[in-house]
């Protein structure tokens, strides 16, 4: 069995250092567009690094009941990589010591994690500020052992971020699969019956819009008015804020693109809509991101491209909050995703 692992994860980084290798290939390669760098450096922008760590999140693995066509993390059913108790401890320990005023456990499905309710309760006694959990909200329906999340979370404060591509059926199952806005919706409900999303409740409930294709996002203040109009009208839902992401050229959504022939008119779309204003924003200048397997990284996008932290604190083991305020921060081409446009984050809209 562990020689099994051991071949996936070598699987796993090989495909990472493919997608590098595309990534810094035709147009940038040639000439034809302009690096990440070269267009951080056009701006005096160049290197980024870490302005104050504010956000720890942890990646606690990715295994998933869903098999979503824009997935960064290639999460699913299949996926076994789950983190143990050992590494979520050594988490505990280092979130103690960031100063970081946020949590943020993501997956995968993170609530797949046989110790993710330890985990949660043992964060909420360090006190921290604001402890966020992204749901894909269709585990919450996907087995009764699920039904009383919404309660688990209320207890402990949790704010959830959930996924919710679109607010009509056709557009979600066709992103996320056959069932899922149904799903989703139940959902929504339950945790609207919990409190969350209600005014006056302070249970935080927010959602993530994704474009279907290669495409940016529409205005973030625009969609939500969308969302809270169409939701609220025909299903009763209501939630807080609605964060809008752009699909990053990484995982499953390049694949898409090379597959559509589509990389190339997607990169310039990207490079076009670089916008300087929404560097100063990136989440990499606030965040770390923890993976399963303890190794930390700028980001989660980095995460899945297997590009470490360049700094000695690589491993959450060894977490120093000195060395870490010291690294340049990693990049590639990818990277345009996050300043194209009103930029984007796992807290939405950087601009």
């Amino acid at each position: 069995m562990a020689t099994k692992s051991l071949k996936a994860q070598k699987n796993k980084i090989a495909l990472a250092q493919e997608q590098l290798k595309v990534l810094n290939s035709s147009p940038f390669s040639n000439g034809a567009l302009p690096t990440f760098q070269q267009k951080l450096e056009e701006g005096s922008q160049f290197p980024l690094t870490l302005k104050k760590l504010d956000i720890f999140q942890v990646n606690i693995g990715y295994m998933c009941n869903q098999v979503c066509e824009h997935c960064h993390v290639d999460a699913g059913p299949d996926r076994k990589e789950i983190m143990t108790t050992e590494t979520m401890q050594q988490c505990l320990d280092a979130i103690k010591i960031s100063g970081a005023s946020t949590v943020d456990i993501t997956g995968g499905a993170p609530e797949m994690n046989p110790n993710f309710r330890w985990f949660i309760e043992e964060i909420n006694k360090l006190g921290v500020e604001d402890i966020i959990v992204r749901s894909n909200l269709t585990i919450i329906v996907a087995n009764k052992k699920y039904y009383d999340l919404p309660e688990f979370f209320k207890a402990n404060n949790v704010h959830v971020i959930s996924s919710l591509p679109c607010y009509t059926k056709e557009n979600v199952d066709k992103q996320r699969g056959e069932g899922v806005f149904a799903d989703s919706i139940k959902a929504l409900k339950m945790l609207n019956e919990a409190g969350y999303g209600i005014e006056g409740t302070g249970l935080k409930l927010d959602l993530v819009y994704n474009p279907g294709g290669p495409s940016l996002p529409g205005s973030q203040e625009g969609l939500q008015a969308d969302y809270k109009r169409e939701l609220k009208e025909l299903f009763g839902i209501e939630f807080n804020y609605l964060f809008t992401i752009t699909n990053l050229p990484i995982s499953r959504f390049l694949d898409f693109l090379i597959a559509s022939e589509r990389y190339e008119e997607y990169m310039e779309k990207l490079v076009t809509n670089f916008n300087p204003y929404a560097v100063d924003g990136v989440m990499c200048r606030e965040t770390i991101s923890v993976s399963w397997d303890g190794y930390i990284y700028d980001c989660d996008f980095n995460q899945m491209l297997a590009l470490k932290v360049a700094s000695k604190s690589n491993h959450i083991r060894n977490f120093s909050l000195a060395e870490l305020a010291k690294r340049d921060i990693i990049i590639s081409q990818h990277c345009y995703g996050c300043t194209a446009g009103a930029g984007s984050s796992c807290q939405g809209v950087t601009v």
